[in-house]
This record gives C-alpha cells, sequence and structure tokens, in this order.
C-alpha cells in the first residue's frame, strides 16, 4: 500500500482526533464499563464514519483502503481494539446497505450512519453456529408485508449502544438451498 500524500495527511488528520483520548480517558472508559461517547462524536464530527460511503449521503466517497488506513491509525492509538470496535460497524458493516440497499434505504439509513445519530451493530454469531455463517438458524418469515423474525445473537459488539442491527438471517431453511450462502438475508 502506497504511501501517498493523501494517505499520510489521512493517517495524521485521524490521530490528531485520536490524541485527544489518551491513556486516561480509555482507562476510565475501561474502568467504568462507559462506551466512549466523546470519542465516537469526535470520530463522527471529523467526518470519519463516513470514510467508505458515497458522498452523496454525506461520506467521503473514499475506499477501503483509506478506511483500513484510518482504522490502522486508531488503533494504533491509546484507545487500540476498544476505539476501532466503537467506530468499525458504522464504517464497514453498512456496506451491504450501500451495494444492495433501495435509493429509498440509502437517503433513509446511511447520512445518519455517517454523522454518528445512528450507531449500527452487526447481529451475526449464534450459539450454535460456531464460526460458520452459513449454519445459523435465526429465520426471517415473510407475512403479509413483513418479516417476522426469530432467533438468537451472541457476541454483538456495541449492541448496548446500537439504535440499529445489520441482522444475518436465513430466509430459506439451508437444505432447500443450492448453495450454503444461498437463503441468508441482511436486515436493518
Amino acid at each position: 500500500m502506497a504511501n501517498t500524500p493523501e494517505r499520510v495527511e489521512l493517517r495524521e488528520a485521524v490521530r490528531a482526533i485520536c490524541d485527544q483520548f489518551d491513556d486516561h480517558y480509555w482507562g476510565e472508559c475501561d474502568r467504568t464499563h462507559t462506551f466512549p461517547h466523546a470519542f465516537a462524536k469526535a470520530i463522527a464530527e471529523g467526518g470519519w464514519l463516513g470514510i467508505a460511503m458515497p458522498t452523496e449521503y454525506g461520506g467521503a466517497g473514499l475506499g477501503v483502503t483509506e478506511a483500513a488506513i484510518m482504522m490502522q491509525t486508531v488503533g494504533a492509538s491509546a484507545g487500540y481494539f476498544a476505539a476501532c470496535s466503537t467506530i468499525h460497524i458504522n464504517i464497514f458493516g453498512l456496506h451491504a446497505i450501500v451495494k444492495h440497499g433501495s435509493e429509498e434505504q440509502k437517503k433513509k439509513w446511511l447520512p445518519g450512519v455517517i454523522n454518528g445519530d445512528i450507531r449500527a451493530c452487526f447481529g451475526v454469531t449464534e450459539p450454535d453456529a460456531g464460526l460458520d455463517t452459513t449454519k445459523i438458524k435465526t429465520r426471517a418469515v415473510r407475512h403479509g408485508d413483513t418479516y417476522v423474525i426469530n432467533g438468537q445473537k451472541i457476541w454483538t459488539s456495541t449492541a448496548q449502544q446500537a439504535q440499529k442491527v445489520v441482522l444475518l438471517t436465513r430466509t430459506t431453511p439451508i437444505e432447500e438451498c443450492a448453495k450454503p450462502t444461498d437463503g441468508l438475508t441482511l436486515f436493518f
């Protein structure tokens, strides 16, 4: 990954925000089991939650490489993994909406995710599926114009702070699918 002037500038700008949150800040968040609201707000206000999101929804329109550089910089700060897990879903987890969502969904959800008003989490892991997400049992069954969803999720980082969940479900039983990855649907 070439270290272009733009990427150096990106690292420096992100580092300047991260440097405002020292070991004491992160230690206090850890000791009191408190979500790092001030850090999340500073990253959002800096425009970094939308680093890889389209400009028409308020994002920066940069790529996943730039988002990875940003997260590497955040991970090298005093917050380490706690800082990364505070923001990574809003940066990476909503690309399903960017790629597959309707224009209405993009306009409705992406601006709030980008500006930090909406915190998201990613509901994937289940007690009996292990690392094989094709074995999830959470089902979404269509009833008229809606879906009824039943199942369990575990180890959902930032769930306590999230207003929305990117939820992986099975809409077609695995035994009815040509491939195990068929029949999986994300809800938000």
